[in-house]
């Protein structure tokens, strides 16, 4: 067992069984560094931080401390299509191509925006290996990603879209966007700058790499001491034997390994869903205005509702990439079988690899964020995060 640390921050009445476990996190779950924050509508319920944002545990994580989030951004890009949406720019049950003709290449023709966003088009890997360097060149890559022929029938199966998802959903904003915009750029001004979320897609030259968290493999004797439950076999043997969907989807484009994504080559590129860098404070400011319908984010009523939807499963709930059973819902994952957050199937929101969370639970009109430099290695639902939204949903109903 490690010491317990010093934990910082404030704690609503009521609320202090989140601290507990968050504490116990450091003490049982080999936490190094960490935040986590509730919001109920605007008004911040826990906001705590605690550890060291580097490896060797010298240089302590600070109220401001930002690290990747990974896909945990994937749902800061659904709510900019919800955005869209709102405006009547997208239609959900839309095709891509009325807005992107060439998406129409290769039978796409009748893929819908629910379907992209929901995983279900076919489009989780590219036959062309893409550098780092190339995402930068919008044109080109707008084309690359019209030409990919679907890997499985658009509609029929679901497959998790890792690493392709934000590149589809950056161009199609871009597309029917009045004033042109990349859709980390319109997250920073239409979502984050209203809402005073310290989080970025792709990440300004003027912020400082500082005050970003040093990521940390799980290695070793603390793979069996943490992590051995969760370990994802069928995936490893996957990108081990350089083959099947899993392979495909989580390695092109080359972000290189995890721990290294702190580097300004991979955080300053633009790269929605996928290269996100903020803090639990962020994450939960967000889905706590969506949650509790504050007004700070330009979501309709209406598109709200679509949001919290309780949802049935339109395809398999088997997951082509992850396999593993899951549920997509608007660019969102939502509550299933055993991985389930929130109080009941109207909460939605995104995971983030190593084990970041964010999500919205309408119902008790909470939002919840998670953040780490430690990356565990569950797929889905990491005991840390686990064992704090437990205590928060004890809190939130009790």
């Amino acid at each position: 067992m490690s010491p317990a640390p010093s934990v910082h921050g404030d704690v609503a009445a009521g609320f202090g069984p989140v601290a507990d476990a968050f504490r116990r996190n450091f003490t049982s779950h080999g936490e190094i560094g960490a935040a986590v924050a509730v919001y109920a509508g605007g008004e911040p319920l826990v906001d705590l931080w605690a550890g060291h944002r580097d490896r060797a545990r010298a240089v302590p994580w600070e109220r401001d401390t930002i690290v990747p989030v990974f896909s945990s951004s994937k749902g800061m890009s659904a709510f900019t299509i919800a955005t869209a949406v709102s405006r009547g720019l997208l239609d959900y049950d839309a095709p891509v191509a009325k807005y992107w003709p060439e998406f129409a290449a290769h039978g796409k023709d009748r893929i819908t925006v629910r379907q992209l966003i929901d995983h279900q088009a076919g489009l989780s890997g590219l036959d062309r290996v893409v550098k780092l360097s190339e995402l930068g060149d919008r044109e080109s890559l707008a084309a690359l990603l019209a030409a990919q022929k679907p890997m499985w029938e658009p509609g029929t199966r679901h497959g998790y879209h890792a690493l392709t998802l934000g590149l589809y959903q950056s161009e199609l904003l871009r597309r029917v966007d009045p004033a042109g915009r990349s859709l980390g750029r319109f997250f920073a001004e239409e979502i984050a700058a209203p809402v005073g979320a310290d989080l970025f897609i792709g990440l300004p030259e003027d912020e400082s790499l500082d005050r970003v968290a040093q990521l940390s493999a799980t290695k070793g004797l603390d793979i069996l001491r943490y992590e051995l439950a969760d370990i994802p076999l069928r995936i490893g043997a996957e990108v081990y034997a350089k083959r099947g969907h899993a392979y495909a989807a989580l390695t092109n484009p080359r972000p290189g390994a995890p721990a290294r994504a702190t580097r300004r080559e991979f955080l300053g590129i633009e790269w929605p869903g996928m290269n996100g860098v903020g803090n639990a404070r962020a994450l939960a400011r967000v889905y706590g205005a969506a949650a509790g319908r504050t007004g700070a984010l330009p979501l309709s009523d209406d598109v709200l509702d679509l949001l919290a939807a309780p949802t049935v499963d339109s395809v398999p709930a088997a997951d082509l990439v992850l396999h593993t059973k899951s549920r997509y819902h608007l660019g969102f994952r939502k509550s299933r079988g055993s991985f389930r957050f929130g109080s009941d199937k109207r909460a939605y929101g995104t995971t983030g690899l190593g084990g970041s969370f964010g999500f919205a639970d309408p119902t008790t009109g909470l939002g919840f964020g998670y953040t780490m430099n430690r990356l565990g290695m569950a797929i889905l639902d990491d005991v840390r995060s686990r064992n704090l939204r437990t205590a928060v949903l004890d809190c939130a109903t009790r």
